[in-house]
């Protein structure tokens, strides 16, 4: 690996670097020793920007929270939420270790607050009282989260044949005594288990509640 340039390390470099070697190799097998090795620097020319590998796991989580749009300001309240919701998840898609990082370090790092504050003031536009705006905000992230982590994993697991095959035999050996519904519905979940469609129904069902705690 070729030596980084002296003088042209930089906090933003690092950043790019952790990211590439966790998009590559996961974020469990990210290490400071793998980014310096990347670099072509010493693990401790790092700790000259970032203090330890929490530091650095936050602002490669606020790089690509930054990444997010605005909230659509010319739109009714619920079409706010479902852009909110479904630009997170199109953001986990695209850099499946987001997924990891925020279930990991949830309350860390100004990004993920502006992208909590710009949720919340919509709620709190639209006429919610505080309580029902800050339990409405934890439910809808952590259903994103949730469903979306769901979502990578099972792709994943499409991918890897061996995975696939386990599932499949899994559910193929289940008695349809023991386990009727399941057996009869098997069709139907395996069409659930991610995608738009299936996204944002259960992100419809819960905005329908919502809905009917509107303030008059």
């Amino acid at each position: 690996m070729a030596r980084t340039p002296r003088n042209t390390l930089s906090s933003e470099l690092i950043v790019r670097t952790a990211l590439e070697l966790m998009e590559s190799r996961g974020a469990d097998a990210f290490s400071l020793r793998g980014v310096a090795a990347e670099l072509g620097v010493g693990p401790m020319a790092l700790y000259t920007y970032f203090r330890n590998k929490d530091e650095l796991y936050d602002a490669v989580r606020d790089h690509l929270m930054g990444l997010l749009p605005a909230v659509p300001g010319d739109a009714a309240w619920p079409d706010q939420v479902r852009a909110v919701c479904r630009s997170l998840r199109l953001l986990m898609l695209q850099h499946p270790c987001l997924a990891q990082l925020l279930a990991g370090r949830p309350l860390s790092g100004h990004e993920t607050a502006r992208v909590a504050e710009g949720l919340l003031g919509v709620l709190r536009a639209a006429g919610f009282d505080a309580e029902t705006a800050a339990r409405t905000h934890t439910t809808l992230f952590t259903y994103v989260l949730g469903s979306t982590s769901w979502e990578i994993q099972m792709a994943a697991e499409r991918r890897d044949p061996e995975a696939w095959r386990r599932l499949r035999a899994t559910m193929e050996s289940l008695s349809a005594r023991d386990f009727p519904s399941v057996v009869e519905l098997a069709p139907e979940l395996a069409r659930t288990t991610g995608g738009d469609e299936q996204f944002d129904y259960g992100l419809d069902l819960l905005l329908a509640g919502l809905q009917l705690r509107t303030p008059s």
